[in-house]
């Protein structure tokens, strides 16, 4: 039985159309602006639904996640520790080992080809994981 609210039925793609509608407020722009970024960067990126309600963009492995909350919108690298951040955008999760964040405000701008770069570096980065790994023997 469709749960009233459900998503089940719904791609990825949409479910995060949807969440930027829900959003109605600066924190959806933003949101829709970063995705727009992602997407130009990568072509063929792929738009996940996860962890109950996370758009997530992966290519070969997770890119980065698109949290919002009450006062931020948070875009979270799964490897981002591994990436050269010259421009240094990652402003949060700076003390981890492996994830590193930005956490964008409201009236904040994010350096669109800054940011670009560090979603090419994490392609570059799941690409190079994903051809070093080892094959089993058969």
């Amino acid at each position: 039985m469709k749960k009233s609210g459900s998503t089940e039925g719904q791609s990825a793609s949409e479910l995060i159309d949807q969440k930027i509608t829900e959003l109605a407020d600066w924190r959806g722009e933003t949101l829709s602006r970063m995705r727009k970024l992602v997407k130009e960067a990568d072509p063929d990126v792929v738009e996940e639904w996860k962890w109950m309600g996370t758009p997530v963009w992966s290519h070969d492995g997770i890119i980065c996640t698109g949290e919002s909350y009450k006062s931020i919108v948070k875009l979270t690298f799964a490897k981002g520790a591994s990436l050269d951040d010259p421009a240094k955008l990652f402003n949060a999760s700076l003390d981890g080992n492996v994830r590193r964040a930005i956490d964008i405000h409201e009236g904040k701008e994010v350096d669109s080809v800054a940011f670009q770069a560090l979603i090419r570096a994490a392609i570059t980065l799941n690409t190079s994981n994903a051809k070093a790994k080892p094959r089993r023997a058969k």
